[in-house]
């Protein structure tokens, strides 16, 4: 039997995943964090409890097959139930189309594509039970691919179409999926970038950051606890028929219908 209402976020170490985790936090009783670092997880722990929420923390590689059902099984013997899963991990290399090798491919498509749609699929059982909610994060560059950013552009594409095919599943089985298309989001990841960027481009990371949102046509780059917000309503009960969708947050950097 469920005891608690529950969510699991992955990619809950840091970003969007962890200003996931502490917003759901409001929403549902337990929040089980999935992430690589187990240290930086602990942290996301310690907000989530703080937000008045129990944690449960997992710190897993969902590259590994494996992981899946430490996970899904560890949070069913925990509490008893799924009622949402917001896939979060997964960071794709930003190399140019012609230089990134058949294995800098394959470990982009083994996280951000392969480890969701893994976990959905073993999650699934629990979600048809609770009549729950997933979530898949895609990004902006699925929508304008370059040749130096092809890798994000395709991986974040697939997982656009992985979100409708268990969408149209979900149909039939009582549970609702979406993906969210983040634009330019201020993370620690974007903030390393920039660092190792603005040098190679004889940059300032001052005038580096400035620059994107100029060329981007945008205001300013996005927060994390923006695209959180955003997660939070697609699991909510007020969003129950929204479903297949695919929901661009960019701050207008995408400029085509």
């Amino acid at each position: 039997m469920q005891s608690k209402s529950v969510a699991i976020v992955t990619g809950a170490s840091q970003g969007i995943g962890r200003a996931t985790a502490v917003r759901l936090a409001r929403d549902f009783e337990a929040v089980v964090l999935a992430a690589r670092q187990a240290d930086e997880l602990e942290k996301t722990a310690a907000a989530v409890e703080s937000a008045g929420a129990e944690p449960l923390t997992y710190a897993l590689d969902l590259r590994d097959p494996r992981s899946v059902e430490t996970l899904v099984q560890g949070t069913l013997d925990r509490f008893g139930g799924i009622d949402a899963l917001l896939n979060i991990a997964g960071a794709v290399p930003q190399i140019d189309l012609f230089e990134m090798t058949d294995a800098q491919w394959e470990d982009g498509l083994a996280l951000k594509l392969h480890g969701a749609r893994r976990l959905t699929i073993r999650a699934w059982d629990a979600l048809k039970s609770s009549g729950g909610a997933v979530v898949l994060i895609s990004g902006s560059a699925a929508l304008d691919p370059k040749p130096g950013f092809a890798a994000v552009a395709t991986i974040n594409a697939a997982i656009i179409a992985l979100a409708k095919a268990f969408a149209e599943q979900g149909i039939r089985d009582g549970v609702q999926v979406n993906s969210v298309v983040p634009g330019a989001i201020m993370t620690g990841r974007r903030r390393s970038f920039l660092e190792h960027w603005a040098p190679e481009h004889g940059m300032s990371v001052e005038e580096a950051t400035k620059q994107f949102p100029e060329k981007a046509g945008i205001a300013r780059y996005g927060e994390p606890e923006e695209i959180a917000g955003l997660m939070a309503y697609l699991v909510s009960k007020e969003a129950r028929w929204l479903t297949g969708a695919s929901v661009r947050m960019d701050g207008g950097e995408i400029k085509g219908i």
